[in-house]
């Protein structure tokens, strides 16, 4: 998908932009409410466990892994404002509370830091943007095309096979950190790997213990397909079917972040169940701006981009997820009328 601006803005946008966000207020930390988010999914994770320990060996146990999977999912979200530095103003504080978060939840934090970093420099850019070099997936008919084997055939369906596709990302983020230390490119590498063991340790011989065998697998399963799914839904909105950028095309940063994202609408329900990324457009531009500020954030970002002329998108959760799946199924068009030509 194209749609970008031919002429490079001024860059003195962004600068103003800021200003304005400084001015208001919205990049003082909000420490209490992150103590009060924290508590009350300590609280919920204490709930579930609770509930695990009294149930016992029983198949209602994969209500458990269900809700297990939710609270978890809330506590990734806690873990991806910390690797952006809004909770704490130290990094080294908001590093702590970012590996406790990936030790509970079993995602690596440092490697998901530094790939979601490299997201931010560069949305929605070839050969740039992590997060659209997907082997199972195509997001540009060059893609597509560039595809072999299954990975062509998941392409060519993908738009049908995406939410299966989802229920495995919780894995395979997983296996990203893993492979991470495998290769040794990450920083506390050997507290990276020492939380892990211990996660998985805590994990499996609690399950185990407490489930038969065939319980247990299927635990597993339900967990982290249902955490695979809730974390797909809650980031996939954001910038699949928006325009992708050529490697090498210049645009300022404003414009890069802006026409690249979309934003969900919807009132405060929605903003707890997708952990503040509905409001992708202001995340992107100001990472580090705590969650509870991107609302009051929203009305100047769109003011000011209605002001400048910038394209600013925003639409329903269910609108979202219907753009994204016409964007997957138009990307492997192409894959498909070679098929019906052949």
């Amino acid at each position: 998908m194209t749609g970008l601006p031919a002429v490079v803005a001024r860059g003195s946008d962004f600068a103003d932009l800021a200003r304005i966000m400084k001015q208001a207020g919205l990049m003082q930390r909000r420490v209490g409410y992150y103590a009060a988010r924290i508590a009350a999914n300590v609280v919920m994770l204490a709930a579930g466990a609770v509930m695990f320990v009294m149930l016992g060996e029983t198949w209602w146990q994969l209500f458990t892994a269900a809700y297990v999977a939710i609270v978890l999912t809330q506590f990734a979200f806690i873990g991806h404002d910390a690797g952006h530095r809004q909770i704490l103003k130290t990094k080294r504080g908001n590093d702590i509370i970012g590996y406790v978060h990936g030790a509970l939840t079993g995602i690596s934090y440092g490697w998901w830091v530094g790939k979601h970093t490299r997201h931010h420099t560069n949305p929605n850019t070839e050969d740039a943007d992590p997060d659209i070099d997907i082997p199972a997936l195509a997001f540009s008919e060059d893609q597509a095309l560039e595809k072999r084997g299954f990975l062509r055939w998941t392409a060519k369906y993908q738009a049908y096979l995406f939410l299966p596709l989802l229920m495995t990302q919780a894995i395979m983020l997983k296996v990203g950190g893993i492979e991470s230390m495998v290769r040794r490119d990450i920083k506390a590498i050997r507290l990276e790997a020492a939380l892990l063991v211990g996660h998985l340790a805590v994990y499996l011989t609690a399950v185990f213990l407490v489930l038969s065998p065939p319980q247990a697998v299927l635990f597993v399963v339900v967990h982290h397909a249902v955490m695979g799914v809730y974390l797909g839904c809650s980031f996939a909105p954001n910038h699949k079917g928006m325009p992708i950028l050529p490697a090498g095309r210049k645009v300022d940063f404003l414009r890069r972040q802006v026409l690249t994202s979309r934003n969900i609408s919807g009132g405060p329900l929605v903003d707890f169940l997708l952990g503040g990324l509905n409001y992708q457009i202001e995340h992107h531009l100001f990472p580090s701006m705590p969650r509870p500020n991107l609302r009051r954030a929203q009305p100047l970002v769109r003011a000011f981009c209605g002001e400048r002329g910038v394209s600013y998108t925003q639409c329903s959760m269910a609108a979202s997820y219907a753009w994204v799946l016409r964007h997957l199924h138009e990307v492997g068009a192409p894959l498909r009328a070679r098929s019906v030509a052949e």
